[in-house]
């Protein structure tokens, strides 16, 4: 039986993975699988048909950041190109929102939405932090919280207090609470035969996924090959 199975795509970049050993710890962040195959082409054309290399721009280019599925925004290129390019970065991520008028319990009052969380960050964790700060003083400007998330997605209602200022507000819940936080990526995996645990960098997981697809691709032709000769 197979060793490994014939992945057709880079599973480990695409999925993104996490986990912690003895003296070191590994956490990949997941990305788009269409920007993943565009570099992949673009390198074996590189590798195969005499184009000029992907330069460390390229790839940037066309692998700009992960791709986080609960979306939220990353915050400058710098921490991902730093990842990308020597396997150890922080990407700071920031919750999406934007300001509204709702109906509060007397009159309308404005609110911050939330629609978008940073990946990893637990809905009901953040509003209880959120809700713990406003107890403590430590959190002016709010006046009630509440969440209206349904199956068309999240919404995380902060009403604010009338003489509170919107933006001050926002800039104390990204400094103080989940709503901007920080990815520590580390690309750690097993090379070689499996067994030596090395940090790499993004061309370098490329290229290790495409040495493995052209001798998965060499092997099925050579079986098929014998197969039709043994006839």
């Amino acid at each position: 039986e197979p060793s490994v199975l014939p992945a057709k795509v880079p599973l480990l970049l695409l999925n993104g993975g996490a986990g912690i050993a003895v003296g070191m710890a590994t956490n990949i962040p997941p990305h788009n699988l269409e920007e993943l195959m565009i570099a992949c082409v673009a390198m074996t054309k590189s590798r195969n048909e005499g184009e000029d290399e992907v330069t460390d721009n390229a790839l940037m280019s066309m692998i700009p950041g992960p791709d986080f599925p609960t979306a939220a925004t990353i915050i400058g290129k710098s921490g991902a190109r730093k990842l990308f390019t020597t396997g150890n970065g922080g990407i700071v991520m920031r919750a999406v929102m934007h300001l509204e008028e709702v109906k509060g319990k007397k009159s309308k009052r404005n609110a911050i939405i939330v629609t978008e969380l940073p990946y990893q960050v637990n809905k009901a964790t953040l509003m209880e932090r959120i809700a713990a700060l406003v107890n403590e003083k430590k959190l002016d400007g709010i006046a009630d919280l509440r969440d209206e998330s349904d199956r068309d997605g999240i919404r995380v209602v902060i009403e604010l207090k009338r003489d509170a200022v919107a933006a001050v507000v926002q800039n104390n819940l990204f400094k103080k609470t989940p709503l901007q936080t920080t990815f520590s990526g580390n690309f750690l995996a097993l090379f070689g035969s499996g067994t030596v645990p090395q940090r790499f960098t993004l061309r370098e997981a490329l290229d290790c996924f495409l040495d493995f697809r052209f001798q998965t691709i060499r092997n099925k032709c050579v079986f098929q090959l014998d197969k039709v000769e043994n006839r």
